[in-house]
């Protein structure tokens, strides 16, 4: 497979800048693998391809407010600060993106209020620093939260507004680090969800914090030569042995999002089962990898020539997803994060 295979015109008129509301009410295509039919649905119906004893599993991770806008020390300069991830709890030592770059070199401070700064302490890329913020700012993922701005995707083209803090975070989002939200649980509500589990359906949770690399750009034509960020991930014990033991009964394992996905299919044993694991991962899923835990997929319609895509393809078929994506934009779907869902049975 070649990075223009997945070319496709996207108009910007499709793409979705808000959410639906409620978020259940989003259209869902379902794929069918098994006969080849698409039919059209609400997501709130998703509940309806489920059994007892299947399992749903989610990524608990949650999206730093990541933007956030302070005063270079003596010059007064506006420096935005994008957070990208803790290397040291300890010594409160960061990667982050600064903007404008050429502003900010090493050992210079960036004030954001009168309790929380950060001293650049080495360059990693031409925009990319790695800070250390102060000793008494006590937990800076608190810190973070209350004075940061939801990082919306760049391809989003408005201002962002303080419903987004809630609209762009999952019902599941539990555990600081993601830039990014793993955008087909936006879909679910509490009242979906509790009804999915009176059902006898476990949702069982995992982590993959997202990482900027979602929305970079594959560079290479072959796509056995891309290389994926490293993002960090988690599967809980508890959560292998309720997917295992649904595998071993022949239930479906309904995994919902690509990062999900990409965590699960990271740790798997040699029989095929899942194994509980924590590290990180650069795993780049795409035709015609071999699935070995994920049995259904809950995802989103995705931009042109992005791993997200390829992973669907891998997934559905590169022919089907194709096919339905064409579908999507003849019958006015909308794409990207605040956009539909798609169910790949």
């Amino acid at each position: 497979m070649k990075l223009s295979d997945f070319q496709y015109n996207l108009p910007k008129t499709y793409i979705a800048k808000n959410p639906a509301s409620p978020r259940d009410k989003a259209n869902m295509m379902v794929l069918n693998r098994a006969n080849g039919e698409i039919d059209h649905k609400t997501f709130a119906d998703v509940i309806d391809y489920m059994d007892k004893g299947d399992v749903i599993v989610v990524n608990k991770t949650k999206v730093m407010q990541a933007r956030l806008f302070g005063k270079k020390e003596r010059t007064n300069a506006k420096i935005e600060v994008f957070v990208l991830r803790e290397l040291n709890k300890e010594e409160n030592i960061w990667d982050v993106i600064v903007d404008p770059a050429r502003k900010v070199r090493i050992g210079n401070r960036i004030y954001f209020n009168e309790k929380l700064w950060c001293e650049v302490i080495d360059n990693t890329t031409s925009r990319g620093r790695t800070v250390r913020f102060n000793e008494d700012a006590g937990d800076i993922f608190k810190a973070i939260e209350k004075i940061g701005h939801t990082p919306l995707p760049p391809y989003i083209k408005r201002e962002t507004l303080p419903k987004d803090k809630e609209d762009y975070q999952t019902i599941f989002a539990e555990v600081d680090g993601s830039v990014a939200a793993p955008t087909a649980g936006l879909h679910f509500t509490p009242q979906l969800a509790k009804k999915i589990e009176k059902k006898g359906i476990k949702i069982v949770p995992v982590i993959l914090h997202i990482g900027l690399g979602t929305f970079r750009p594959v560079e290479v034509e072959d796509l056995t030569k891309h290389k994926m960020d490293s993002e960090y991930f988690e599967i809980p014990e508890d959560t292998s042995k309720i997917i295992n033991k649904a595998l071993s009964e022949k239930k479906n394992v309904y995994v919902v999002g690509t990062s999900a996905c990409r965590a699960l299919e990271s740790s798997v044993t040699s029989e095929g089962f899942s194994k509980p694991n924590y590290g990180w991962t650069d795993k780049f899923i795409f035709p015609s990898y071999d699935f070995k835990i994920t049995k259904r997929l809950i995802t989103n319609f995705h931009q042109p020539e992005s791993t997200l895509l390829m992973l669907a393809a891998a997934f559905a078929g590169y022919d089907f997803i194709m096919k339905a994506y064409k579908r999507a934009l003849k019958d006015d779907y909308r794409f990207l994060s605040y956009g539909d869902a798609m169910l790949i049975l």
